[in-house]
């Protein structure tokens, strides 16, 4: 909007850019304008309403391509004709010189069979161009594959968004039909003004990407998971836990201490503190067992036998145990045998060894 040119910058492997608005501390020297964004929704928002004008041309630049290709091939048949009539000429020609020579003259009879031969072998090639020039223009006229390039004339989004339609045809068509796209950054929107060559104009909107928002984003429940063991252990040791579960980052990869920093600042999580757990009344599974003085099996039978809350954020995450629950009667009692509380079960009797 202020009338200058926009820059563009790469980051990564040059999958993703970023425009800025640069133009006035590189002529100028003074502060860059505050315009910034993404290309992702940018260049979306731009190319599916370019590919909604042009979508009823589609058909007609399908079937102007079959009527070039017809005529093109056409044209080849005839040229190759015409080139078969000259060659048969020649070679009619070279039969009557070689037919009129006297036959004791060896030396030039001799030299007009060769040309005459030479000849025949040039309208054998004429005669198989001919031949592969009819069969491409029947090939060209098959039913199936007119079909198929009208199909594709009715979906102009489908040969846009191939992965084989190349980006430098994109700018081509881009700049044809687009003198110009002004772009306006207010209330966190970003508003479109497309100048087409014809002289109309096409108001967009599109909300603008926030920061630190991107497209790849990490599944809620892995979200999920780091948050709460954020509470509980570093991330170093959050890291093993995802990695050991078979949990991958957005973009596919192991988990890392880094990684796990970077995903708790971006959602403004805090990070573990040495006692914390401590300070909330919580204990992890090895501190409840120094505390009870009992096996880390006697523990987690408790657990599997309900007698001793406990949660757990992912399997393999570890146990965490309320202080206060330490003091259950069934805990402390398991506690004092050392052993797996007996169930109140009726039917189970008690085995008894002399």
């Amino acid at each position: 909007h202020c009338g200058r040119k926009l820059h563009v910058a790469y980051a990564g492997h040059q999958t993703s850019a970023r425009y800025h608005c640069r133009g006035a501390n590189v002529n100028h020297g003074v502060p860059s304008c505050a315009t910034s964004f993404g290309s992702v929704r940018a260049d979306r928002a731009v190319s599916e309403e370019v590919l909604r004008v042009l979508q009823p041309f589609g058909i007609a630049a399908s079937l102007d391509a079959l009527e070039q290709r017809e005529q093109a091939c056409s044209e080849k048949q005839r040229h190759c004709t015409l080139a078969l009539e000259q060659a048969r000429y020649e070679a009619g020609h070279a039969r009557r010189q070689y037919d009129a020579v006297d036959p004791d003259n060896r030396l030039v009879a001799a030299e007009l069979e060769r040309r005459w031969n030479a000849s025949l072998v040039v309208v054998a090639q004429r005669e198989a161009e001919l031949a592969a020039a009819a069969a491409e223009q029947e090939e060209s006229a098959a039913a199936d594959d007119r079909d198929q390039l009208l199909a594709l004339g009715r979906e102009v989004s489908a040969l846009w968004h191939d992965p084989a339609a190349s980006v430098a045809i994109k700018k081509r068509i881009l700049r044809t039909v687009l003198r110009e796209v002004v772009v306006t950054i207010t209330d966190g929107k970003l508003r479109f003004l497309l100048h087409w060559q014809g002289g109309d104009h096409t108001e967009l909107e599109t909300r603008k990407q926030r920061s630190g928002e991107h497209r790849w984003q990490t599944d809620v429940e892995t979200a999920r998971i780091v948050t709460e063991l954020a509470r509980v252990v570093p991330d170093g040791t959050i890291a093993a836990f995802l990695n050991r579960a078979g949990r991958r980052t957005a973009k596919g990869h192991t988990w890392t201490k880094a990684r796990v920093c970077a995903f708790r600042n971006q959602r403004q999580v805090p990070c573990y503190r040495e006692g914390e757990r401590r300070e909330r009344g919580e204990l992890v599974l090895d501190e409840a067992t120094q505390e009870l003085g009992i096996s880390k099996m006697t523990a987690i039978r408790l657990i599997q036998d309900k007698l001793l809350p406990a949660r757990q954020a992912c399997p393999g995450a570890p146990w965490i145990i309320a202080f206060a629950d330490l003091d259950l009667p069934a805990v402390r009692e398991a506690a004092l045998n050392g052993r797996r509380p007996v169930p109140n079960d009726p039917r189970q009797e008690a085995l008894v060894l002399q």
